[in-house]
C-alpha cells in the first residue's frame, strides 16, 4: 500500500489528464494538510479506479491536479450484501457501517421489521463514513448503500444466484452453525435482525423465500456485533492473505 495521502474522486479517471477537485476535497488538502503544488496524492473512485495524481494549482477554495496512469483494481468475484434492522443508537449503527465497509461488504440494506425502533436514517452523512472508510482501510470499491426497506418488500427481490442466510436467536426453527450454513465462494446474503430479534412470523417469512437460518455462536450478541461476526467471517472464508 502507497503511504500517499488517498482521497475520493467520485467521477471516472481519466489517465493522464487535468482534474479539479471537489470543494470539500480541495479545502482539506489544502487548509487542513497544507498541501501545495507539485505535492504527491492518491484518488480513488470507489468503482475500482485508482490514480497517482500532482497538485498543479492548490488555491484556498480548489484544488487542480494532474493524473499520471490509472489503475483498474480487480473486484473481489464473491460478495456480501448485509440488510440490517438499525437500532436507534446513532454511534453503533455508525460504527458497524465504518467497521462493515472496513471489512469489504459489498453493499448494505437498512430494513424496517416488526421491532425496528428507529426508521430516520441519515443517508447523507453514512455515505460520508463509507467513503472515509474505503478510504482509511485503502480499498478501491465503495460499498452500495440502499433506501431503506420493510423485510417483506426486500424478501421480493430476486435473489435467486445468492446464498441466502437468516441470522436469529428463536429456537422454534432449524437452525445450522455459521461454518455449515455459510459456504466459500457464493455471492450471500444476510439478514441481521433488530433489537430484540426479528418475529417468528418475520423468520418463516423469510424461511418461505428460501433463507436458511444460522447460528452465530452460543452467545446472544448486539446487532451491530452479529454484523461484524458475520463480515469477519465472510471476509476470512473468501480472502486470502498473501504475503
Amino acid at each position: 500500500m502507497s503511504s500517499l495521502p488517498y482521497f475520493y474522486y467520485p467521477d471516472t479517471l481519466t489517465p493522464n489528464s487535468p482534474c479539479t477537485l471537489p470543494l470539500d476535497t480541495a479545502k482539506h488538502i489544502v487548509q487542513v494538510l497544507r498541501m501545495k503544488a507539485g505535492d504527491e496524492l492518491l484518488l480513488d473512485n470507489g468503482k475500482g479506479q485508482s490514480a497517482k495524481a500532482i497538485i498543479t494549482n492548490a488555491g484556498k477554495k480548489t484544488c487542480e491536479v494532474s493524473l499520471g496512469d490509472v489503475v483498474m483494481h480487480p473486484q473481489n468475484p464473491y460478495a456480501l450484501h448485509l440488510a440490517i434492522a438499525f437500532t436507534r443508537n446513532t454511534s453503533r449503527n455508525e460504527w458497524l457501517l465504518e467497521k462493515a465497509t472496513e471489512l469489504g461488504v459489498a453493499s448494505i440494506t437498512p430494513l424496517i421489521t416488526a421491532r425496528t425502533i428507529r426508521e430516520k436514517y441519515r443517508e447523507d452523512r453514512w455515505q460520508n463514513i463509507l467513503v472515509s472508510a474505503m478510504l482509511q482501510s485503502q480499498q478501491y470499491y465503495l460499498p452500495q448503500l440502499h433506501t431503506a426497506q420493510k423485510l417483506e418488500t426486500f424478501l421480493k427481490t430476486d435473489n435467486s444466484s445468492s446464498q441466502k442466510l437468516i441470522a436469529h436467536c428463536e429456537t422454534d426453527f432449524t437452525k445450522t452453525a455459521i461454518k455449515q450454513g455459510m459456504q466459500a465462494k457464493q455471492n450471500t446474503i444476510i439478514l441481521i435482525g433488530p433489537e430484540g430479534d426479528f418475529s417468528p412470523e418475520e423468520i418463516q417469512l423469510a424461511y418461505d423465500h428460501h433463507y436458511t437460518g444460522i447460528q452465530i455462536c452460543t452467545q446472544r450478541l448486539r446487532t451491530e456485533t452479529a454484523a461484524m461476526a458475520v463480515c469477519a467471517y465472510f471476509n476470512l472464508l473468501n480472502n486470502e492473505a498473501t504475503f
